[in-house]
């Protein structure tokens, strides 16, 4: 993501987003759990149909219509938890890995302070660039006091 013209729609402090935290977590563990089944359902139904041409009277036919037709279904839900956690002003970046950003202003720029399903808060945060892999940690020493998206949190 290019930090130029970026304008989330909330911008989070640690304490904010750490109070959400019980609401993103119930969502992402949802998200992960039903992005993961539905990956290992697609990956047996490509097993299954791999070179076979489905004719009438097929007797396996129904099974895999009615197979897809519930994947369908939970790829809206994936798509409907995805739009949850987009409302509440953070930003999924991971589904089967439960990788959720929250928007937050460190140094007079936005950053993303990044938290993954397992973690007890967020402890970590990163440039918009940098994704996950460039994560760094919050130190204790990193955050004032009073930080409430003043240009006081330093990394």
């Amino acid at each position: 993501m290019s930090a130029a013209g970026y304008q989330p729609a909330k911008l989070f402090t640690i304490e904010q987003a750490n109070a959400m935290l019980p609401l993103v977590k119930a969502i992402t563990s949802d998200l992960a759990r039903l992005a993961g089944e539905v990956m290992e359902r697609r990956h047996r139904l490509a097993m299954l149909t791999a070179g076979r041409e489905l004719k009438a009277g097929d007797p396996y036919a129904d099974e895999l219509a009615q197979t897809e037709e519930e994947l369908e279904k939970d790829i809206v839900r994936i798509r409907e938890y995805i739009a949850e956690l987009r409302a509440l002003g953070v930003e999924p970046k991971g589904a089967m890995e439960g990788l959720v950003d929250f928007p937050s202003l460190m140094d007079g720029r936005i950053v993303y302070l990044c938290w993954r399903l397992g973690e007890p808060e967020v402890l970590h945060w990163h440039e918009l660039e940098a994704g996950f892999a460039g994560r760094q940690s919050l130190t204790a020493g990193s955050v004032s006091e009073g930080y409430g998206g003043d240009d006081s949190l330093s990394g």
